[in-house]
């Protein structure tokens, strides 16, 4: 009988520089965290818990997330390297103190290679269970010294995209009088729709989760709810918002989408290398998303000097001209914007990481 061979886990990981798999029975902990990079710094990037079909999902999912957080950082102008953890299972049965402590203590054998946040699946009460076993925990509640729900300026973020989009787009950096529609309306969805709201846009949404749907009718009436995001995404739109899991840019959304416009906090939002020329092809002005989505991680690295709201939200509304940098050299050098993004990152990780290891490692 043929079997399928297993995967090379150091040919899956080749570009990352360490992969560490957690396990702990008496709490039904089994995790997976992923280092990219640590070239401008230690790896932040939050922990996801989710139900993943099989481990291989999971692993592939911590790869693909923490090689998007050292763009998003190295984008971002933070001194901070990217990394992502995952943990498998359903946070709704799975979820409790002691597994949540038993994942701080693993995190904390790292020695501060990576600092851990919130991120699907996790909120800021789930990071002081962590943070009781654990130094290197961001995202915390405010009760606890934290920034809280970094939600806020994540939303905040992938609206000054919108804006620099909007701007490039028919020339003025507003969403008044448009139609939005945003794919996922938990955390980061709720708060981008009162700011959308607040700037006069009409907006469409839609979610799997129930509960979701109906606090967003209750908190904001006016917005129009459609049953599916295949529904979503043949409405008529100005601008989609991509705002839950990755891969939501298929061959086949993009073939039906109306937007003009996609700006979304979800990551990873490509679901295959030449979805970003397919969308050029269209007419349709992609905002990468580790560059609008930047907003949460830059709210939870300001906790590593003492948490500042009015620091953290000046300098997400950095994204905005962080945004208008993409759009412009993707402009000089005829490439898609997801492209640009990347050669900006790239260059920094390259030139500033060089400098700090020779600073580092001066024999070298």
């Amino acid at each position: 009988m043929s079997q399928t061979p297993a995967p090379d886990l150091f040919d899956l990981s080749r570009d990352h520089e360490q992969v560490v798999f957690c396990q702990d029975a008496a709490t039904g902990l089994k995790a997976v965290v992923a280092i990219h990079s640590t070239a401008l710094g230690p790896a932040l990037g939050g922990t996801r818990f989710h139900p993943y079909a099989t481990t291989d999902e999971a692993v592939q999912d911590a790869l693909n997330l923490s090689r998007s957080m050292s763009y998003k950082a190295a984008l971002a102008g933070l001194d901070l390297g990217g990394g992502k953890a995952v943990i498998i299972g359903d946070p709704h049965t799975l979820k409790s103190e002691a597994l949540l402590r038993a994942y701080g203590r693993f995190v904390q054998s790292l020695g501060g290679r990576y600092l851990t946040a919130c991120d699907v699946g996790t909120y800021s009460e789930d990071m002081d269970h962590v943070a009781r076993e654990c130094s290197y925990v961001t995202g915390r509640t405010v009760a606890h010294g934290g920034a809280g729900d970094s939600s806020v300026l994540t939303a905040f973020g992938v609206f000054q995209g919108m804006r620099a989009s909007a701007e490039v787009t028919w020339g003025s950096p507003t969403l008044a009088g448009r139609t939005v529609g945003i794919a996922g309306v938990g955390k980061v969805g709720r708060h981008l729709t009162g700011l959308l709201i607040e700037d006069g846009a009409s907006v469409v949404v839609t979610d799997v989760y129930q509960p979701a749907v109906e606090r967003l009718r209750t908190e904001f009436p006016q917005v129009t709810v459609v049953e599916s995001t295949d529904r979503l995404v043949a409405t008529p739109l100005d601008v989609y918002a991509p705002c839950a899991l990755g891969h939501a840019l298929t061959d086949e959304v993009v073939a039906v989408l109306s937007a003009r416009i996609v700006c979304g906090a979800a990551n990873n939002q490509l679901a295959h290398p030449g979805v970003e020329k397919s969308l050029a092809d269209r007419g349709i002005l992609y905002a990468p998303d580790y560059c609008v989505n930047s907003g949460g991680l830059i709210q939870v690295a300001d906790e590593l000097d003492g948490f500042s709201f009015e620091r953290a939200h000046q300098r997400a509304s950095g994204i905005f001209e962080t945004t208008r940098r993409v759009f412009d050299l993707a402009a000089a050098d005829g490439v898609p914007p997801a492209v640009a993004a990347d050669r900006l990152a790239e260059r920094r990780m390259h030139e500033v990481g060089r400098l700090r290891g020779i600073w580092l490692n001066p024999s070298s």
